[in-house]
């Protein structure tokens, strides 16, 4: 395919995912844009159209899926940049997946090969050789394959979760820093103390509503709270409700509220920051035919935090969705003790070798917690099991398909990002002149 005729495709591919959105805030658009032309992985991260658009076309290999593994609950968007830290449900601190907007049920493989081209993105990025890539890659695949056997053989009691207590080497390190992290010194950067009372701060894309949105948003907060479990939070009071832009590269010119809820005592220290923020169609969604999934959901609110509460054996207690105007919403916990990996930190090749092996056993427990043991019935059977049984007819072959398509992958990312970056500043993207 030549540059322009690849060209012609970004352009179709970006204007049909982002189009309407771009139309109501092209100003959000060209700063995600700005931020995807970074580098190819940033590009990369804000292109999950492209990817999947690409999967289903020249990079369609389906040897591996049959009616089982092809419709595994996936997290979407599994690059490497999407693991972090989180308080589950139970107070203990776990380093997992996170940001499951682009969540939905679709082949397991896609999940694998979306982590794979983006572990050759980051070695590109730090001038490895081909063949560290390729073991990185296969490290990877080993590691899932194997934790998924383990579980296979135990049951679902052998889903574990990387905590303080297992962890070691660069992720018990993030865990660490996760765990010197208070609600106090998160609150002090988002609000402030006024006649002893706390409330939001404005500025940095931080603005104030007036009365009448502020009961919408009040009114869909109350919807919110009836679909949370039965071991909710403790009922709050509303001290603040904000509008924010400008949040992430996936959410741009996508509306957001902050509230900011009084805790379980009167002490300021203890109040909660949650947010409520419209959810988007997922990507892959587009690529997904099948009508089971398509009428599961009411709303991409409800898909994004049942995905959530399905790929997360403790989830946010404060998970839940609602509909504000019309539209479904996400609503969870901005929560205090949220940590990235950065993978700046992490260079030589053996440190990432550990690195990855344990993000494919985080991997494998995901994939492993939503099928016929978890409260969702979507997906009605053993995803570890039917994944075993598909790959073992051919491990090698299946490592070697992953490794390979990594490596080409990795290649038309780095092509893409060229491409992408001529578009944009030569004002070939329409809408954002």
């Amino acid at each position: 395919m030549t540059n322009e005729r690849r060209a012609t495709a970004l352009v179709d591919v970006l204007t049909t995912e982002f189009g309407q959105l771009m139309a109501l805030d092209p100003a959000a658009f060209r700063r995600k844009f700005r931020k995807m032309a970074a580098s190819p992985f940033a590009f990369y991260r804000g292109s999950a159209a492209v990817f999947y658009a690409d999967l289903v076309g020249e990079f369609a290999d389906d040897r591996f899926l049959d009616e089982h593994t092809s419709r595994v609950w996936i997290h979407g968007d599994l690059h490497a940049e999407n693991f972090g830290t989180y308080m589950n449900g139970s107070g203990e601190l776990v380093f997992n997946v996170n940001d499951f907007d682009e969540a939905y049920v679709g082949p397991f493989s896609w999940d694998l090969k979306r982590f794979a081209a983006s572990v050759a993105l980051i070695g590109y990025a730090k001038a490895l050789s081909d063949e560290v890539i390729a073991d990185l890659v296969a490290r990877f695949a080993g590691a899932y394959l194997t934790e998924l056997r383990a579980i296979v053989a135990g049951g679902d009691d052998a889903i574990g979760s990387i905590t303080l207590a297992n962890a070691d080497g660069v992720l018990r390190t993030v865990l660490q820093q996760a765990r010197l992290s208070t609600r106090v010194a998160m609150l002090d950067t988002q609000t402030t103390i006024d006649n002893f009372e706390r409330r939001f701060a404005l500025g940095d894309g931080v603005f104030e509503i007036d009365d009448a949105r502020r009961e919408a948003v009040i009114a869909a907060f109350d919807g919110y709270l009836d679909t949370l479990p039965a071991h909710r939070p403790v009922a709050t009071r509303i001290k603040d409700v904000v509008l924010r832009k400008g949040v992430g590269i996936g959410s741009a010119g996508l509306p957001s509220y902050n509230l900011l809820l009084e805790g379980h005592t009167q002490a300021l220290e203890n109040d909660v920051v949650i947010y409520m923020k419209q959810a988007q169609v997922p990507a892959v969604a587009r690529h997904i035919t099948d009508g089971r999934v398509r009428g599961y959901f009411h709303h991409q609110g409800h898909r994004t935090a049942e995905s959530q509460r399905a790929l997360q054996a403790h989830a946010d207690p404060w998970l839940g969705y609602t509909e504000l105007d019309g539209v479904g919403q996400l609503v969870a916990e901005v929560s205090p003790y949220a940590a990235d990996l950065d993978w700046s930190d992490v260079n030589e090749p053996d440190e990432l070798s550990g690195v990855v092996g344990d993000l494919g056993r985080a991997v494998a427990r995901m994939h492993s917690v939503a099928d016929d043991e978890s409260s969702h019935d979507l997906v009605d059977f053993s995803t570890e099991e039917a994944i075993v049984a598909a790959v073992d007819k051919d491990e090698h072959g299946f490592v070697a398909h992953l490794v390979d398509f990594a490596q080409r992958y990795g290649i038309r990312a780095r092509e893409d990002h060229q491409i992408f970056v001529d578009l944009f500043r030569n004002g070939r993207v329409p809408g954002l002149t």
